[in-house]
């Protein structure tokens, strides 16, 4: 069911992609009595894949279909899991409609690509049923008016391990995918996460965010500001993807708050703080401590050191905050990014370094 990359990994579905394809099964099921297994469709690139049916069911005004996602490679929390349709007769005139069944969440906030109180079943996927939806009709001769209820049987448990609580989500997963292609390791969905975190917090007016590389960093800057939780995202290595969505969806402030090794990175340049994508330069560290005053020894010694969080120690030890200079050259990397003709020039913009504990070990304004 699943192809194989060019790169040897194997690329997977998206929830929307199996959600369409149980959609159609039942839908043909409820109309005929019988289920396609497997069931083909055809998604929005021209790839025409088939699924297995994990699960079929029929009543007196119900057929349902369910389909096992496979992500490939990626590691997605929604791998292995059961994603169902269940398909029922629609109001005359009311074409396809869509409702939340288990394990499926609500919208409860603004910002997001839905309206509040709608199923989280988002607007591609949606688009996607509803044209499969729209064939089979034509095909079978039904009106096509049709309730589709999708439902994740354990999605409300698979949902606290996603970013759905802080993009007031509530009550289970959402149903995604553009393409209804998973491609391993290809971030789009986490910066994808990162830009709907930046559109709730705007559209429910918070003036101030904060964009964290990890737990312990996140944490910290809510703690050192008092920031809601809605107000927090999580961006990880994809420091270019949070700021280039900025730049044309401002707010009036942002802290970016990270480890000394990652925003060391972003200081250098890099929008991609990942270790396989970007490296420290301890050159460019050692630089830095003789910028903040350290003598030929500690220079040397920071060149020298055996990771990033070493070189913080020597000079921390030695009275040096070589965390000021990381936050002060992260903060010229980011405003770089932001001030452009888009609007986000016009944000105020500040840098916080954390180390392993938590403590604040640099400040851009320092």
């Amino acid at each position: 069911m699943t192809e194989q990359s060019s790169n040897s990994l194997r690329r997977g579905w998206t929830t929307g992609a199996c959600a369409m394809a149980a959609a159609k099964a039942a839908y043909t099921a409820f109309l005929t009595g019988i289920f396609p297994d497997p069931v083909g469709i055809a998604l929005p690139k021209g790839e025409k894949p088939f699924f297995p049916l994990a699960l079929e069911g029929k009543g007196k005004d119900y057929a349902q279909a369910g389909i096992v996602k496979d992500a490939g490679d990626d590691p997605d929390v929604t791998h292995g899991a059961m994603i169902v349709a269940t398909v029922r007769e629609g109001g005359a005139g009311t074409g396809v409609t869509f409702h939340a069944g288990e394990g499926v969440g609500r919208v409860t906030l603004p910002g997001l690509p839905l309206c509040v109180g709608e199923p989280a079943i988002n607007p591609k996927p949606r688009e996607m049923i509803a044209q499969t939806m729209s064939e089979v009709a034509a095909e079978l001769g039904h009106s096509g008016d049709v309730s589709v209820e999708i439902s994740v049987p354990g999605g409300v448990e698979l949902a606290e391990k996603t970013w759905n609580g802080r993009l007031g989500i509530v009550g289970g997963l959402s149903i995604l995918g553009t393409t209804g292609i998973v491609r391993p390791f290809s971030c789009s969905a986490w910066i994808h996460s990162i830009h709907r975190g930046i559109d709730v917090a705007r559209a429910n007016g918070f003036d101030h965010i904060a964009g964290a590389t990890g737990k312990t960093s996140e944490a910290a800057v809510q703690a050192a500001f008092g920031l809601s939780e809605y107000a927090l995202i999580d961006m990880g290595d994809f420091a270019g993807g949070m700021l280039k969505y900025l730049r044309s969806h401002p707010v009036p402030r942002l802290t970016i708050a990270g480890g000394f090794a990652k925003l060391s990175k972003l200081g250098q340049g890099f929008l991609d703080l990942h270790s396989g994508r970007s490296q420290v330069d301890f050159d460019w560290l050692a630089e830095g401590a003789g910028i903040v005053g350290a003598d030929s020894a500690l220079v040397a010694a920071v060149r020298n050191a055996n990771t990033a969080n070493h070189a913080l120690e020597l000079t921390r030890q030695a009275g040096f905050r070589l965390g000021d200079y990381v936050a002060q050259r992260a903060l010229v990397t980011a405003r770089g990014v932001v001030d452009g003709v888009d609007g986000g020039g016009a944000m105020e913009l500040d840098v916080l370094v954390f180390d392993r504990n938590g403590e604040r070990t640099g400040a851009s304004g320092a």
